[in-house]
């Protein structure tokens, strides 16, 4: 038996069905890993290793009634602003450094129901507001691939704990690029599902209208199995949609010839790399070989969608943030005489730099004067892309992209300039103002042996033909990450 740590979902369901492997074991394999490696790596904010080993032994006890399900026995990480019952669940923050939920977030409940073990709660940017995960209150997470870089923003960890075997699968949040962008910048799988495809029940929200949790796991059929675990309609969740949910794996396998795919020019704009366009078009040039027909196609609204996320996604974060007061829960400062000091002081104490920031930069789109100016211009503009995504889809199957304009940049390198930092969720952000789905995943290295993302994105609810597509494109050219080796 290969190390443990180094399996695939796949391959870890297939030995637990054989018996060649126990739950309890497996669990064991990843707590040993994370004891050993993640002082370096940073990933785990908290780690719950008897939890994690009361649900193996529960998922050992389900297969031997022969009720077990695609992912019972096999153990998670899960990005700290997903609600776990009794488990911490901080957002990376002092406002909630000490904050247990009394619920599960829906997607735990379809994890739970199968006795996934959870191995912990992993690091993150402060509320899911970042692109580097050094915006934590607690850590600042490395990349495994490199351990001076950063593994990406805001579910750093997530993609981290995968990279490095610490984790065999990891539920993120995708708001701007939060998923998608760790995935390439560690070497992984990410999928941003359809907004409304997973429910948001219990996911602490930054920006509601644009939020959606995910999967990062080694490879693209892995990503599909973990998602057919999490999607589904939730009447709690005013955003889910109501419709049959497929079996995200079905057409893995069949390949991509006659598949048209779109490659956007303005993709390839403001600052991408010469390295990472390079590795995008050899992309197409491999997708050309297995019988797509690659076409080039515009999208004029590219060009202000980070401008429009920016505005929206603060005024929605400026709202979402003002329940967290210092009275109901959460941090609460000590030093006030009245209530308005101890709004002021908690505030101001229980929330980082970013946050603060963006809360400011959201308060003022959403003031008298200004929110004609801002917020509902950003609104008509989002109107724009979406247009144009529905135009771009009557004439192609998937759009062919980057994730990042450059590969992991060095920890420290852009925190003392926002707007650098804001700039590297160009090619991201408009998936999410679209609500359309993307996944994220390796199509090359750097020059220094960084790994270089591009990412599938396809119409509203197209997650099969685009989990399709990426499958073939890893069977054409091997999962980085894992013939590579990670951590």
């Amino acid at each position: 038996m290969s190390d443990i740590t180094a399996m695939t979902l796949g391959e870890l369901r297939r030995a637990l069905d054989a018996g060649e492997l126990s739950s309890a074991e497996i669990t064991e394999s990843y707590l040993a890993a994370i004891e050993k490696n993640d002082e370096k790596v940073g990933g785990y904010i908290t780690v719950s290793a008897e939890k994690a080993r009361a649900a193996a032994k529960r998922a050992d006890a389900l297969r031997a009634e022969g009720k077990a399900g695609p992912l019972t026995g096999i153990p998670a990480a899960i990005k700290d602003n997903i609600c776990t019952k009794g488990l911490r669940t901080t957002c990376a923050s002092k406002m909630l450094g000490n904050f247990v939920p009394p619920y599960d977030a829906h997607v735990m409940e379809g994890l739970n129901a199968q006795a996934v073990p959870v191995l912990g709660k992993v690091n993150m940017d402060e509320f899911a507001m970042g692109s580097s995960t050094e915006n934590s209150a607690f850590m600042t997470t490395h990349n495994p691939r490199s351990l001076d870089r950063v593994p990406g923003g805001s579910s750093g960890g997530s993609a981290a704990v995968v990279a490095a075997g610490e984790a065999p699968f990891a539920l993120g949040s995708d708001t701007g690029g939060s998923i998608r962008q760790p995935a390439a910048f560690c070497g992984v799988v990410g999928m941003k599902p359809t907004y409304g495809r997973v429910s948001r029940y219990g996911l602490v929200a930054f920006a509601s209208s644009l939020d959606q949790i995910g999967p990062l796991t080694k490879t693209v059929a892995d990503n599909a199995l973990a998602l057919n675990s999490i999607a589904g309609y939730d009447r709690r969740d005013a955003t889910s949609v109501d419709r049959e949910t497929p079996d995200f794996t079905a057409e893995i396998g069949k390949g991509v010839k006659g598949m048209k795919i779109a490659l956007l020019k303005e993709s390839f704009a403001k600052g991408v790399s010469g390295e990472v366009k390079s590795a995008v078009m050899n992309a197409a040039k491999v997708y050309e070989g297995l019988g797509a027909e690659i076409t080039e196609l515009s999208m004029p609204s590219l060009e202000y969608a980070l401008a429009a996320y920016y505005v929206i996604s603060s005024a929605e974060a400026s709202s979402n943030l003002a329940r967290f007061d210092g009275v109901r829960y959460g941090y609460r400062s000590e030093n006030y005489s009245d209530i308005t000091e101890l709004y002021l002081n908690s505030r101001s104490e229980g929330f980082g730099a970013e946050v603060k920031r963006r809360i400011m930069l959201g308060t003022f789109a959403l003031s008298s004067g200004y929110y004609d100016a801002y917020y509902k211009k950003a609104l008509q503009v989002r109107t724009l892309v979406m247009n144009d995504y529905r135009s771009v889809f009557d004439r192609c199957d998937l759009i062919l992209a980057p994730v990042a304009p450059t590969v992991a940049y060095k920890i420290g390198e852009k925190t003392s300039d926002p707007l650098e930092m804001y700039m590297g969720d160009v090619c991201t952000v408009p998936v999410n103002i679209g609500g359309v789905p993307a996944l994220s995943m390796s199509c090359g290295e750097s020059s220094e042996g960084l790994p270089i993302g591009m990412q599938l994105i396809g119409p509203a609810f197209s997650e099969t033909t685009i989990y399709r597509a990426g499958a073939a494109f890893e069977a054409a050219e091997g999962a980085y990450a894992l013939e590579r080796g990670a951590f």
